[in-house]
C-alpha cells in the first residue's frame, strides 16, 4: 500500500518535496512518480531503482526535480525545484517489478495522488 503526499499550491519558482509512504514490500520493487493533468492522460515523471542504483527522468522536468527513497523508512520522495504552472497535476507514486519503466501499465501498485498546484 502507498500513500503520496506533501501536494499544495506554490508560486512559480517555488518548491515542493512529495512523499511516498508504503507498507509491505516496498524495498524490492522499484519506484515511479506520475502525474495527471485535468483533462490528459497520466504521464511520466520520474523513476528510481529498488537500490537507488540509477533514476530516470522526463524531459520536461529533468535537472529541476530529483527523485530520492530510503529503504529503511520504506519511504520515496520526489524534489520538486523550480516549479513551473504547467506542472501543476495530481501527483502518484507507482511501485513495480520493472527498472525505470516509463508507462503507467508496468507499476503494479499506486498511492492515492497528491495534488500540486503551481500559480504563475
Amino acid at each position: 500500500q502507498l500513500q503520496a503526499s506533501g501536494g499544495g499550491l506554490v508560486q512559480a519558482g517555488g518548491s515542493l518535496r512529495l512523499s511516498c509512504a508504503a507498507s509491505g514490500t516496498f524495498t524490492i520493487y522499484n519506484m515511479g512518480w506520475f502525474r495527471q493533468a485535468p483533462g490528459k492522460e497520466r504521464e511520466f515523471v520520474a523513476a528510481i531503482t529498488w537500490n537507488s542504483g540509477s533514476t530516470y527522468f522526463a524531459d520536461s522536468v529533468k535537472g529541476r526535480f530529483t527523485i530520492s527513497r530510503d529503504n529503511a523508512e520504506n519511504a520515496g520522495y520526489l524534489q520538486m525545484n523550480s516549479l513551473k504552472a504547467e506542472d501543476t497535476a495530481v501527483y502518484y507514486c507507482a511501485t513495480g517489478p520493472w527498472s525505470l519503466a516509463t508507462r503507467a501499465s508496468s507499476y503494479d501498485f499506486w498511492g492515492q495522488g497528491t495534488q500540486v498546484t503551481v500559480s504563475s
